[in-house]
Parts: C-alpha cells; structure tokens; sequence
C-alpha cells in the first residue's frame, strides 16, 4: 500500500482566499488542530511577506512539535533567508522555493529566458539546503510550462538537492487525463526522479482540483498540497478532507492511504469555517451539512433497512459528533472542558475560564447549549484578534411607531466615546453609530445572519464582509440579542482592518 504525503497549505495558500485571512493566535490554533489530524506537513505562511507572516511561521515552528513545518519563498536569497530565520525553532522544518517555468510567466511576469531561470531555481535549491536537508521546489505554472523544458528544471533542481519537486497546477488549468499524462512523462523523462517525491497542488478554477490530484496519485505522485474545506485563491485548491476520504474510500482502487486521522475532519473543518467566517456550503462533499442527510423517502428506506446501500461511509468516520448531550447551566466546568476538548479546541487555562464564563451568561439566557453554540462562542470571546475597537455598551429603541434609534458607548484605544443616532432600522442605526465613532471609511459589501440552533432563544450569528483601501475583511459576531451579534461582527471586522493597517 503507498502512502501518500499530506501538505497542508490552509495556512498560506488557503488564507489567500478573500477575506479568510488568519491572526497569529488564530493561525496557532489551526496548526495544532492539524497536527491532531495527522498531516505530515503544515506550510505556516510566507515569512518575507509581512511581519505577521513571519511571526506565524516562528511560532508555529515553536510551539507544534511532530510534524514538519515548511514555509514558502520565492527563489531569492532574501526570501530564503527570512524563511530560514523563521523556521530556526522548528523540530523539522522545510523551505518551499518556488520560481515559474511556463513561457508565459517568464516572459510577461519575471522578464527572464529558459536558461536564467533553471540558474535561479537551481542557486535557491543550493542555498535552501545550508538550512536544512528538507528542500521543495515548485515550479509555478507547470501545467502551462513545455514538458521538455519542465523535466530539465525538474532534473537539475533535483541534482541541487531538492528533496521534493512541486508539478503546480497554479491557474486551475488542466484536466485529469492531461496531468496525469504530466506526471506520468516526468516519472519516465526525469533521470534522477527516484531521488525526490513528485508533488501535486491543484486549484480549482474548473471544479477539477480533486479529481487531477487523485489522478496524479494514481499516476505515481506521492504528496498531495491541499486545504482544509478546499479555500484557498481563487476558487480555491484541493480540498484535503475530499481527496482523504476519496483514498479511504476507494481503497481497492487507489491503492494507497494517508496518514490523517479522519475522525479529526470534522472538528478541523469547523474550526476553520469559524476562524475564517468562510461558511461550509450545505451540499460540500464530506463535511457539509447534508453530507449525510437523507431526504428522499426511497433512500430513508434503504438506510433504515441497510446503512450501505446509500451511505459509502458513516458520519463518525470523520468525527461527526454522535453524543446528544447537551450542557445547560446545571453543567459543570469539567463536563465544558471536556465538550471542547471533543470540539477539537486546544485552549489555554486562561482562555478555557475565560470561555466558560461566557457559557455560564449563555446558560442564564437559553435553557440548552448545543455544540454549534460553543463553537460560536469560543470563537467570539477566545479566537479573537487584538482590539481597537470594543463594545462597552448598546440599547436600541425601535418599534412600530418609532424610529429606530442606538446609542452605542465604545472604548477606542482606551478612550470611551458614546453617540445617540437613528437609522432605517435598528442595525443600520447601530452600524451608523459604530461608524461615526470609529470614524471608518469601509463599505459594507455583505450582511448574513442566522440562528445557529433551533428555537427562538438560539444564538444569532452574524458575518459581515467589509473593504477598506483594497483589503477585504469578514467579521463575525454573536449573541441570543440579534442586534449585539450584528455590532459585534461589525466591530470584529474593524479591528481586522485596523490591524492589517497597523501592519502596513
């Protein structure tokens, strides 16, 4: 049976989705929750990118221990460097160099010819092993590249010392049959290819990033780049939960596995639609909410007589939580720690009490606290980003012979300001006021709410998408008060922008 490297770029090619971006806490987490589902490599950003990036990478270098933590650069001392710097702590660590090889890329993009290019690729292979023995290479584009000219890269990166060669689908271009015919050419073109494992990273521009990653899989790559709910630039890459359970799955067809715990699916895929507001899609393979839902009266038959005859794989594979306890407020802190701990959240005493606080004030508000509700207010209470903006207070008046009217009291850099406006309703009252305090200038380019369990004491979640000087942000928010989960969101976008503009 062939094991295939999972290469887990939630972190850096998933956070390049619009709007999904992580801070440093935030990233922390996602990576220890990644360690639990067992990948084998975790790319933790791009250091020379931003300071931000940088830091992410350092700290998940020191603080995840057992897997290899890769960081991304472009093939430039510099970037090669800073991502040296930030890897130092790392038990094993991974430098990913890229640089693009398809004609269109090197003559509009870097403005190089064939021979200058295999020189910079080579010299940043040569220069990534003085820190470390574990050197991938991407050659950026290879889907649109000349194959000849892809397996002489391929090769010479290989005699530099590169451990691992990327084949990139970078523009979600190619198709199954086509990159399986790459792949295949490389294995049998590339002199040396036994000295270095061929890797895959496919988007998902023409909904295909799954099906060319399976089919490079099976035409003989041994590492999958992939993330977690397959967001990423774009459309998107590779959804790592699909290609996971597709090899499961078909084993007898695939011949060849993973190493990830599938039972931390779920949990994983959760954690990340919180993190990013980036919300599952009902009918997303494996982990959306009708994964396992069956309408049809034919099927709920079937199902009830046999399982398999319309279910190819059952909900606790991946960790669908099957305990119906609920916590109220009779629970104990015990019973909260160990829900999260089968939530997958790793937190801190600090941040558990701080957590449980919060559950304890939602127990007084609705009689029965639900996974989904936890995970919503860990996300809004522990999971949160460094504030400069924070809500102290709120009262709305509205009703039908009234016009709407807030008055919201914030601490903006710990200096208290309060202001009574009115408003087309009692949302818009308070984002107008929350506006007139901060003084942002961001436009509102989206507004979703809804209740996150059934009944009418559920927790309402709000996400807002907000822009600002070409930056876009999302912001969630909640609360069984509908109008303190939409200031919340609001507030928590705000501060994403703030820190984005204090980065830059």
């Amino acid at each position: 049976m062939r094991r295939i490297k999972i290469f887990d770029t939630t972190l850096r090619d998933g956070e390049q989705s619009p709007g999904a971006s992580m801070n440093v806490d935030e990233k922390i987490q996602v990576a220890k929750q990644l360690k639990k589902l067992g990948v084998d490599i975790i790319e933790a950003g791009f250091p020379i990118a931003s300071p931000g990036d940088f830091e992410a990478v350092n700290r998940i270098s020191k603080e995840v221990k057992g897997v290899v933590v890769a960081g991304l650069c472009r093939a430039r001392d510099e970037d090669i460097e800073r991502a040296a710097e930030a890897l130092k702590p790392a038990e094993q660590k991974r430098i990913h160099t890229f640089i693009a090889t398809s004609d269109i890329h090197l003559k509009y993009k870097l403005r190089m010819n064939r021979e200058q290019v295999i020189e910079a690729a080579v010299k940043a292979v040569k220069k990534a092993r003085q820190y470390t023995d574990d050197v991938e290479f991407s050659a950026e584009d290879a889907t649109r590249s000349d194959w000849e000219y892809l397996c002489k890269v391929t090769e010479e990166v290989i005699k530099a010392g590169a451990t691992t060669v990327n084949i990139p689908d970078t523009v979600g271009y190619t198709i199954p049959q086509e990159y399986g015919e790459l792949i295949e050419y490389l294995l049998n073109n590339v002199p040396n290819i036994d000295k270095a494992t061929i890797s895959v990273h496919c988007h998902n521009d023409l909904g295909l990033a799954v099906a060319n990653s399976l089919t490079a899989i099976l035409k003989g790559a041994g590492q999958v780049e992939c993330t977690i709910n397959g967001i990423g630039e774009r459309a998107g890459n590779a959804a790592l939960e699909e290609i996971v359970m597709a090899l499961k799955v078909r084993n007898d067809f695939f011949k060849a596995d993973t190493g990830i715990v599938t039972q931390e699916i779920y949990r994983t895929s959760r954690l990340i639609s919180k993190i990013t507001g980036m919300v599952v899609q009902p009918n997303k393979a494996i982990v959306g909410a009708n994964a396992f839902a069956h309408e049809a009266g034919i099927h709920q038959d079937g199902v009830l007589k046999e399982r398999t005859t319309y279910e190819i794989m059952r909900p606790e594979d991946i960790g669908i939580p099957s305990s119906k306890i609920v916590l109220g407020k009779h629970s104990g802190r015990h019973a909260f720690k160990k829900r999260l701990e089968e939530l997958g959240f790793s937190l801190t005493e600090e941040e558990i009490n701080r957590a449980f606080e919060r559950f304890k004030r939602l127990a007084d508000q609705k009689k029965y606290i639900f996974n989904e509700d936890i995970e919503a207010l860990v996300s809004d209470e522990v999971l949160r980003i460094a504030e400069v903006y924070q809500l102290i207070d709120l009262e709305v008046a509205s009703g039908t012979k009234k016009k709407p009217t807030a008055t919201v009291k914030m601490k903006i850099n710990g200096e208290e300001k309060e202001i009574t406006i009115s408003g087309d309703g009692p949302v818009d009252a308070v984002y107008k006021a929350i506006t007139e305090l901060t003084g942002s200038k961001a436009e509102l380019n989206k507004f979703e709410i809804k209740a996150i369990t059934g009944g009418t004491d559920a927790l309402g979640e709000v996400t807002v998408i907000l822009e600002e000087g070409g930056h876009t942000v999302r912001g969630h928010g909640s609360d069984t008060d509908i109008i303190v989960a939409s200031a919340k969101a609001y507030i928590n976008a705000l501060n994403k922008l703030a820190l984005k503009n204090l980065k830059a």
